[in-house]
């Protein structure tokens, strides 16, 4: 089992990590009748993308020697309507301004980035916009 969900009531989950025992809160945003306190389902999907994203480089990254640490990530989620879902997700990748990446470099990190797993599994239909600040 990945993971154990509880509904709390008022539109709040818990969930909680089976291997770790982590445990994540959702509330529904303001928008959708929530409070807004806790990162939304959908909030949680986009930023699982960077994350997913900043993962799938860090392993490039060990495997070919380049230091990321310090990569920042600006995620926007834009919702639509009819039926409600996620249209959009922008990712803007910053690196380190004290890091120079040759242009290999870049190019293994990018790739990596844009097949992370849930990249991959996202709808074809929900545009993912992502930006690399290389400074």
């Amino acid at each position: 089992m990945t993971s154990k969900l509880i509904y709390k009531g008022d539109l709040r989950t818990v969930a909680t990590h089976t291997l770790s025992g982590t445990v994540i809160e959702t509330d529904a945003p303001p928008d959708n009748n929530g409070k807004g306190e806790r990162f939304s389902p959908t909030d949680l999907v986009a930023t699982a993308m960077a994350a997913c994203m900043c993962t799938l480089m860090g392993i490039a990254a060990r495997t070919h020697n380049i230091n990321i640490d310090g990569v920042e990530c600006e995620i926007v989620k834009i919702m639509a309507a009819n039926p409600r879902r996620i249209s959009e997700v922008k990712v803007d990748l910053h690196f380190s301004k004290d890091i120079t990446y040759t242009d290999k470099e870049k190019k293994i990190l990018e790739v990596a980035a844009l097949t992370c797993p849930v990249i991959q599994s996202l709808h074809p239909d929900m545009k993912k916009t992502v930006t690399f600040d290389w400074l």
